[in-house]
């Protein structure tokens, strides 16, 4: 009885469950399936005859490799700067867009904001190669009218990351909002409404009744962004990359990038990026585990 009261719910539900299908079938050809390559990391890949088992031999290779160390030591330091400098920024975003009283004004901006995560990494470098250009750039433009001297950011080993983080950011500021006001549009308006009849101003609404509203949605997204903290962005590293800054910016994804589809190296990228995902994993899981135990609050 029960299994057909489901059959039946699933078929009054066919036209969303249809809808359904492609991102299903996205996330098992690119994310599912590719779990099974990789047993690739224990294997000497072969074209013609059998792979052989050779265990952690390509692991052992890994670590003892030193620009593996290097790239290691970039992923970390890159992924570290965007998580908590490019963090907070769409919550301030949201809690800013909820004070604008123009219902109009206040959607222009989010649709606007939104744009830029819709462009690829391709336009969107093509966009900051102007933006900071020594020559044309605005910024330099601005630098050289307070008299200080123009700079190529894309080409200065101290500067590079920081345009990284800074291009990450316009990117993803409008989008990575949306969680947060739709968390605030669910407010029940009854709270803001008890909290003027007690006197409460805005900063006491947005303390005290807006971000703890937020809290939930923010320790998740926290704790998903640590377990991809792996994942320095490999499409944008790959644009913005030249030989000036490539030790600074040199990732994990941009070596295997070079081991595999490069040199060919196919059983010893798949064992760099199988440590990148362990990695990630254990990480996901600590942070929720030590998110349950001090705050009662986890990604599920």
């Amino acid at each position: 009885m029960k299994g057909h009261t489901r059959r039946r719910q699933i078929w009054n539900d066919k036209i969303l469950y249809l809808m359904l299908l492609p991102c299903l079938a996205f996330f098992v050809l690119f994310h599912v399936w590719p779990i099974i390559g990789m047993k690739l990391a224990f294997y000497d890949y072969r074209i013609i005859g059998d792979d052989e088992f050779v265990g952690f031999k390509y692991f052992k290779e890994l670590f003892s490799t030193p620009i593996f160390l290097k790239v290691l030591e970039n992923t970390l330091i890159i992924s570290a700067m965007k998580l908590f400098i490019i963090f907070p920024i769409p919550i301030l975003f949201a809690l800013m867009l909820n004070e604008f009283a123009n219902n109009k004004f206040r959607k222009t901006v989010q649709v606007v904001s939104y744009l830029p995560h819709f462009l690829s990494w391709v336009v969107i470098a093509g966009v900051w190669f102007e933006f900071l250009s020594p020559s044309t750039g605005m910024i330099n433009q601005l630098l050289q009218t307070f008299g200080l001297p123009a700079t190529d950011f894309l080409t200065d080993k101290s500067s590079i990351r920081w345009v990284l983080v800074a291009s990450e950011a316009w990117r993803g500021i409008g989008w990575d909002s949306i969680i947060y006001l739709a968390a605030i549009i669910g407010i029940n308006q009854s709270l803001y409404e008890a909290a003027k009849i007690d006197g409460a101003n805005r900063w006491h609404i947005v303390t005290r009744i807006v971000l703890p509203h937020l809290y939930v949605p923010m320790v998740t997204i926290f704790i998903l962004n640590v377990g991809f903290i792996m994942n320095a962005g490999l499409d944008q590293i790959l644009n913005f990359t030249n030989e000036s800054v490539n030790s600074q910016i040199d990732i994990i994804d941009t070596y295997v990038y070079r081991l595999g589809l490069l040199n060919g190296q196919y059983s010893f990228a798949t064992a760099a990026n199988l440590f990148k995902s362990v990695i990630g994993v254990a990480l996901v899981l600590s942070m929720h585990f030590v998110s349950k135990k001090l705050t009662s609050k986890g990604a599920w």
